[in-house]
């Protein structure tokens, strides 16, 4: 904890995420408006003190849709990659414990996956079950599981042979309560960095979805069909597409300095 208060970059990265988390939390009080409710009259207005972040092309405003689209990218980037993690971590913690055909098993099954370009994976599954929310985070979920799994195999066999594990399996303990127990409590500082970094690459992976049509569908708001809807009026209204990407880019930087300053603080070898 030390390490990242003393990291001003991690640091700015936890204020921005924490206050993305808050107006996530509260869109619907600070917002003041309806985000799906539509005014032609007030369509395209420029940012001003009634509508701090101006309106879109169908007069809703952008402020209240852009706090409730933190709100869908928080949801679709945390569970998404909660998801990732619970089978990236039981798969690896199994791998490395019992190693031999299981390791291999699991190991093949996770390099065949690493073949297919993920976000193309993506698109074809979502061709098939239907774009939504819901399915957008869980087809995130179980197709970037792989690279945690790696990471927890990796930690797995080298604490598998420390003394304690040994003391364990004289005193009678199960496999199943020694590696819930003892290793993947021990080994799960990694796979916490990789979370975060993980978060910043769902969040990127929805709002591509969303931008095409094959993710959040209107009319709940993401980062992403704001930016689609904008690209058509981007000559006479530039603030319906420069929120959102922006929104976009400081979420991910963020994120990405965030689990810089968490992988500092977690590595031994890098305490100063």
């Amino acid at each position: 904890m030390k390490t990242i208060l003393n990291n001003k970059l991690a640091l700015f990265g936890g204020v921005i995420i924490a206050i993305l988390v808050l107006v996530a939390i509260f869109a619907p009080k600070i917002s003041g408006y309806d985000p799906t409710y539509i005014n032609i009259k007030q369509a395209l207005l420029s940012p001003s003190m009634e509508h701090p972040l101006g309106t879109d092309s169908l007069g809703r405003d952008l402020f209240s849709r852009m706090a409730l689209a933190s709100r869908i990218a928080l949801l679709v980037g945390f569970i998404a990659v909660g998801l990732s993690a619970l089978i990236g971590v039981l798969l690896g913690s199994v791998a490395g414990y019992f190693g031999g055909r299981i390791d291999s098993v699991i190991m093949r099954f996770s390099d065949i996956m690493l073949c297919f370009p993920k976000f193309f994976l993506i698109l074809a599954v979502i061709a098939v079950v239907g774009p939504s929310i819901i399915n957008v985070m869980i087809i995130i979920g179980v197709t970037g599981w792989m690279g945690i799994a790696r990471l927890m195999r990796a930690e797995i066999l080298s604490l598998k042979t420390q003394d304690y594990v040994s003391a364990s399996k004289t005193l009678g303990a199960g496999h199943a309560f020694i590696i819930m127990r003892h290793l993947i409590p021990n080994g799960i500082g990694p796979v916490l960095v990789s979370f975060v970094f993980g978060v910043a690459g769902a969040i990127l992976t929805e709002a591509s979805l969303s931008f095409i049509g094959l993710g959040v569908q209107p009319p709940d708001p993401s980062w992403g069909n704001i930016l689609m809807e904008g690209k058509s009026v981007l000559g006479v209204a530039w603030w319906v597409i420069l929120f959102p990407g922006l929104a976009i880019l400081v979420t991910v930087l963020a994120l990405n300095l965030l689990g810089e300053g968490l992988r500092d603080a977690l590595n031994p070898k890098l305490e100063r």
